[in-house]
């Protein structure tokens, strides 16, 4: 934990700040319920001095494999919620960990922005949905009024049918959902255009069963699972690969990017050009060969130790592989990087492969 903080600070060897961030975030992520009170506020700070500093596409990555995380720490989830809206918005949207209060939170604190992302947030209830409907932000209230799993109270309908009046924008997404209250929408009839006025009169002859119906078939979309590594890769990412080759560009940052962004042919491709083996060599000797080929792997292009969990935790949880490292694992791995130079490592890799 030192180390890591050591690195935030003055990254060496090798060890870029987005690696670092990284790390400490992996670490957080899977070893965040075991560690202790002090560790936590540790590595807390750290994500906090580094987040400027780390590309966001790192972040928003990050963002979005803790997205649908049951197991992540909370406060984790917190501090990625209260970066960028484009690093916050897939938690705002799918994070089962947020709380009502949190998310309460947000519309009480949060940048327009974060106002909208909440607002579209499936299964807001009346709590949040009152809170909402208080802004004076017409983009917050279209939000909220196209989020047909919302739950609305005939209050808050009230507040925003009145708001329409001068929002028009607001009016025909309003009318037009399900569960807007008959007297209200018919009250509308007064001030809005001839074709709201057609529209109101025909649909809010509805009965209660129908309006019931037509809220129970809005449907969420779910994400599907990110495609696992093909053999052999697409032509695709051996062009890209060679590209940046070519450039000058392929480097460790570039591997743990694309390793926490779950991208597995581009970080085995990436990390076998580095190496200068064959992607098949590498495959077997990184995947097979344990512990100390990934850190004879990482030793041999400039990884940083502290950085080495990560790389181990993501690559094998990518593969569906158990990612569990012994005491005997642990001194191997610290004698590598220790004992052995690049070079060395370098070269017993190659033989090992």
């Amino acid at each position: 934990m030192g180390r890591l903080a050591q690195l935030a600070m003055n990254p060496q060897g090798g060890a870029s700040r987005e690696e670092i961030y990284l790390a400490v975030a992996s670490l957080y992520r899977i070893q965040g319920a075991g560690l202790n009170q002090r560790e936590r506020e540790l590595m807390r700070e750290i994500l906090r001095r580094l987040t400027l500093d780390v590309e966001m596409a790192i972040r928003i990555a990050l963002a979005q494999r803790l997205a649908e995380d049951t197991t992540a720490p909370h406060d984790l989830i917190l501090l990625l919620v209260d970066d960028s809206i484009e690093v916050a918005r897939p938690l705002i949207l799918n994070s089962p960990l947020l709380s009502e209060t949190d998310v309460l939170r947000l519309v009480t604190h949060g940048g327009v922005k974060h106002q909208e992302v909440v607002a579209a947030r499936p299964h807001i209830g009346v709590p949040v949905t009152d809170a909402l409907a208080k802004s004076d932000n017409e983009s917050v209230l279209m939000a909220l009024v196209r989020n047909a799993t919302a739950k609305i109270s005939d209050h808050s309908y009230a507040a925003l049918v009145e708001k329409a009046r001068a929002l028009t924008g607001l009016q025909e997404p309003l009318v037009k959902r399900p569960d807007m209250p008959p007297q209200l929408a018919t009250s509308m009839c007064e001030w809005v255009s001839d074709a709201l006025k057609t529209f109101i009169k025909t649909n809010y002859q509805m009965t209660p069963k129908a309006v019931d119906a037509a809220l129970a078939s809005a449907t969420q979309a779910v994400k599907s699972a990110a495609p696992g590594p093909k053999d052999p890769p697409a032509d695709s990412a051996h062009k890209l690969i060679d590209k940046l080759a070519a450039s000058g560009q392929l480097k460790t940052g570039f591997l743990m990017r694309v390793l926490s962004q779950g991208q597995v042919d581009l970080f085995d491709l990436a990390f076998s050009r580095l190496l200068g083996v064959e992607l098949a060599s590498f495959r077997a000797g990184f995947y097979n060969g344990g512990a100390r080929m990934v850190a004879l792997s990482c030793r041999a292009v400039g990884i940083d130790r502290a950085v080495f969990t990560t790389v181990f935790n993501l690559s094998r949880q990518a593969r569906g592989m158990a990612a569990a490292l012994n005491s005997g694992d642990i001194a191997a791995v610290d004698s590598i990087f220790s004992g052995l130079t690049r070079q060395v490592a370098m070269e017993e890799l190659k033989s090992s492969i």
